[in-house]
């Protein structure tokens, strides 16, 4: 029985025995009787409430719990990707910085301390590639270990015309330089018939040059390189960004190659041409100067099987480093490569490490 019913059988008796506070029992009863529905239904509510909000501060406190364990899950994988990656590159994890990486186009990269060889961005360093014309890297600095006459005049021929991809050259066939002006068209402007003569004439001939190049890199410690040509035409021209950091930093010890390969443009006479024709660098960032950039040397590359290629010794907030950009496939890409790895340096404030 509820309390309603208890109530109206308690007015029924008192209304029988005929009790003179009948009347105002029963106004107050009546007013009782039609609060008690609204009081048990807000109480209802309220209960229904509580129970709401108990279950959706639980179900809270589960999401927060799950974002937490996704958020930490997620650290966890990211660090473990790192170090994996780490491992699979022969990187330390203290020469590595793991986070906040410039995204570059380039799909192998090195930059080092020149000085210490200190790892400062790494990609890919160990994977072999195609380096098409940064062989031409490798021409110059065994031509001069020759010490060969540089004022010795070389004809250009029929043998110095590129067969594996038709290139274009201004050097006519017939055309007569000295062996210093061969090497400045080869590693400035990337003159593959200044290149090909250049090992032509190398004592036993373009064989014997291209030996000398693999004892070259074996000497310099590129386990991972073969040279097959003098031009870099050829795709088995290969090498990885670190067997060629280690070449940059060796050309970079040879003086003729730091002033070719920094040169702008220069004027050459040429057989079969009025007037001298002009050669330019094949580097944006050495031909249009500009105070952000201080480069001691310099050497592009392309050919389809290599993508497009630069490498550089440059001094960036006061640190001398060795840049290598390999397998870029956008024309101006490993420039945009190098202006991003230059703009990262500069934002962290990147100092040279005091002895």
């Amino acid at each position: 029985m509820t309390n309603q019913d208890n109530l109206v059988k308690i007015i029924k008796d008192l209304t029988s025995r005929g009790h003179p506070m009948t009347s105002k029992i029963i106004t107050f009863s009546l007013a009782l009787l039609i609060a008690l529905p609204f009081s048990a239904a807000e109480a209802a509510h309220k209960k229904a409430q509580k129970r709401v909000h108990h279950q959706f501060d639980a179900k809270n406190q589960t999401s927060t719990k799950s974002k937490k364990h996704l958020a930490f899950d997620s650290k966890l994988i990211k660090k473990a990707n790192f170090q994996a990656h780490a491992n699979r590159e022969g990187i330390s994890k203290e020469s590595f910085i793991a986070s906040g990486e410039p995204q570059l186009a380039s799909a192998k990269a090195l930059v080092i301390d020149q000085a210490t060889g200190e790892i400062i961005f790494a990609k890919n360093i160990n994977t072999q590639t195609p380096i098409a014309s940064v062989t031409k890297l490798m021409t110059a600095m065994v031509m001069l270990d020759a010490h060969l006459p540089l004022d010795e005049v070389l004809e250009v021929t029929e043998a110095d015309v590129d067969m594996f991809k038709g290139s274009s050259s201004k050097l006519p066939v017939g055309s007569k330089l000295t062996r210093a002006e061969l090497l400045h068209m080869a590693v400035m402007s990337s003159e593959n018939r200044a290149a090909s003569a250049l090992g032509r004439n190398y004592p036993g001939g373009i064989n014997a040059f291209v030996s000398a190049m693999n004892e070259k890199g074996h000497a310099l410690g590129m386990s991972n390189s073969h040279f097959v040509d003098s031009t870099g035409l050829h795709s088995e021209n290969i090498s990885t960004a670190a067997d060629l950091s280690k070449m940059v930093r060796a050309a970079y010890n040879y003086p003729q190659i730091r002033q070719v390969s920094t040169t702008a443009s220069q004027e050459f006479n040429v057989n079969g041409y009025r007037n001298p024709v002009n050669f330019s660098n094949t580097n944006l960032l050495v031909r249009n100067s500009s105070q952000k950039w201080v480069i001691g040397l310099s050497k592009t590359g392309y050919i389809s099987e290599a993508g497009r290629c630069l490498v550089m010794q440059a001094e960036i907030s006061g640190k001398s480093v060795v840049m290598v950009f390999l397998d870029s496939m956008g024309k101006f890409s490993r420039i945009g490569d190098a202006e991003r790895i230059r703009k990262w340096m500069e934002a962290r404030n990147f100092s040279p490490r005091m002895s």
